[in-house]
């Protein structure tokens, strides 16, 4: 029989040997604590056996069987018990300190992941099961390899020092302690297999109401104006009635078999007293000998206990493994040094053609020729579904042309030391070549936090004096008025400011971007038509930028150079 069938770990799209793997990788990052933990626990199994010695020597030492002093003998004991409190409190500091610097390690490299990853990779997954997974299965993963794995370590050599310390003073009972193991080793395959499946059960119900909270949030407006209150409630309600249904069940079949195991091993605790007991009345064993027969008992019970647990900590840790080299599945962006070039830049598209279906689908673009020249500002009109959102995801590089080139062309700074000598440089559009493009999306995309750190979202390095600047471009002069300044804290989607003003922060927080393509995507759709022509006026005062504007709005095609009119 395989292990893997033995532990019940389901066969999967990944084998055993690539898990492991993985978890070994990442355990290279944790390796600190690990060791650390590791190292406490073999200090502890030491001081624990020495606590049964010193406590065996008081007790002969009180009852007249061996020579000494027993005020020395307490000491010595008090010494010991001093050390367990110094190394509990190592444990608890490395776990608390270390461990949630570990899980907040790895949650950050999961993140930097998928935020390199393809846009288009990340739709297969609903939200709330993707944070589940870099909340809850990167928990389980760090607590393994810097918790678990260490632990076994330490439980096996308290396991085997007490198995031979109880050796050294009783053959028999040594051994009659060992032998119930296996029985509890083969109940304990039942056992990985019921908990196995109802702790899944439980895990995709929690994820479910992540889930539900998590777009009832998102959409908190919709659920409001529809009245749909009581009906997402309702759905809560009765999922949350599923979780406690499986809980329940999870928690009466742990609590029996944590019944039968602790029987057993009361039974085995029961025999070593009654042994311990009938050698004392007669008189071939000291108190001090029985005291350290049951306290040796309990060191072989406790680390064998640990041991029959650790089957499911395997079967856990392999699951969530699992989940997140899924994430690790979606492919990454090229990655590399930001290609910037000399603005303005213009973007030319040869013969594009871009399908999100299969093939025979209708295509969204279909041979695309267009030519955003630098300098020029174009107005992108069309019906829903002519394919705007395609382009602007084309222009940004966020998927790539199935058919045709894109191309960025401009002057690259490390052409010539002088403006007269630069050479026009042209390339295939690629995500390295993203810093050339200021964005501006389409609806409320603030922050919550201050105003600063939603314009520095545009330029982390920006000074106040730009910041303002650039809100002044962006006609958003009503900052200046705000209680705190910059330093003005918004609420999620910056509560606090209306549709209208918060479209006019999110272009100021662009133009902090050096980038000198300006993409607008309905970007003045919430405001008055005087501030929209001061706003219009602003951008292309001058022409440093090639500007390109997603919109429906006639005042805002007067201010163009060409307009291109999509699916007609």
């Amino acid at each position: 029989m395989k292990w893997k069938d033995f532990l019940h770990i389901p066969e999967s799209k990944y084998s055993a040997a690539k898990i492991a793997r993985w978890l070994w990788a990442a355990w290279r990052g944790n390796r600190l604590q690990a060791v650390l933990n590791a190292g406490i626990g073999l200090v502890g199994v030491v001081l624990s056996l020495l606590t049964v010695w010193a406590m065996q020597r008081a007790l002969d030492i009180a009852q007249g069987v061996r020579e000494g002093n027993l005020y020395w003998a307490v000491g010595i004991m008090a010494l010991i018990i001093l050390c367990e409190f110094g190394v509990g409190i190592s444990r608890v500091w490395i776990r608390n300190i270390l461990g949630v610097r570990a899980q907040n390690r790895m949650q950050q490299q999961m993140l930097a992941r998928l935020l390199r990853s393809e846009w288009r990779g990340r739709e297969a997954m609903h939200s709330g099961d993707v944070i589940n997974r870099l909340e809850t299965d990167v928990q389980h993963v760090v607590t393994f390899l810097t918790e678990t794995l260490p632990s076994v370590l330490s439980t096996l050599a308290m396991f085997v020092g007490a198995f031979v310390y109880l050796l050294q003073m009783d053959v028999w009972l040594a051994f009659v302690t060992v032998g119930i193991l296996p029985v509890f080793i083969l109940l304990s395959r039942y056992y990985i297999a019921q908990m196995r499946r109802l702790s899944r059960s439980v895990r995709q119900t929690d994820s479910h109401i992540q889930s539900i909270l998590t777009e009832t949030m998102q959409h908190r407006m919709l659920v409001k104006t529809m009245e749909a209150d009581d009906q997402m409630l309702d759905r809560l309600d009765t999922t949350q009635a599923q979780l406690r249904s499986r809980v329940k069940e999870r928690t009466a079949f742990s609590v029996a078999s944590h019944l039968m195991l602790n029987s057993g091993f009361s039974l085995g605790y029961l025999v070593a007293f009654l042994w311990g007991a009938l050698r004392l009345s007669r008189g071939t064993l000291t108190f001090g000998g029985m005291t350290a027969f049951l306290q040796l008992v309990y060191r072989i019970q406790g680390p064998a206990r640990d041991l029959t647990r650790l089957a499911p900590a395997f079967v856990s840790v392999f699951t969530a493994s699992e989940r997140l080299m899924e994430l690790e599945e979606i492919p990454e962006e090229e990655q590399g040094e930001p290609v910037m070039l000399q603005g303005p830049c213009g973007v030319r598209f040869r013969h594009v053609s871009f399908n999100y279906g299969g093939e025979g689908q209708q295509a969204t673009l279909c041979d695309a020729n267009y030519d955003f020249r630098p300098g020029t500002c174009t107005a992108i009109l069309g019906e829903t579904g002519s394919g705007k959102t395609t382009l602007i995801r084309l222009l940004l590089a966020l998927i790539r042309p199935q058919q045709g080139e894109i191309e960025i062309y401009g002057i690259t700074h490390e052409s010539s030391d002088s403006d007269d000598d630069a050479a026009p440089c042209a390339s295939v559009l690629s995500p390295l070549h993203r810093c050339n493009f200021v964005y501006v999306p389409q609806g409320n995309t603030l922050l919550s936090g201050t105003l600063r750190d939603n314009l520095k979202l545009g330029n982390p390095d920006a000074t106040d004096s730009e910041m303002n600047e650039a809100l002044r471009m962006a006609c958003a002069d009503f900052a200046f008025q705000l209680p705190q300044g910059l330093d003005t804290v918004f609420a999620e989607q910056g509560g606090g400011l209306s549709e209208g003003q918060a479209q006019r922060v999110s272009i100021a927080r662009a133009l902090l971007r050096p980038g000198s393509i300006m993409l607008l995507d309905e970007a003045t759709s919430a405001l008055d038509a005087q501030t929209e022509q001061t706003l219009l006026h602003n951008l292309l005062s001058d022409q440093r930028r090639t500007v390109i504007f997603v919109t429906h709005r006639e005042a805002v095609v007067d201010y163009c150079d060409q307009v291109v009119n999509l699916g007609s």
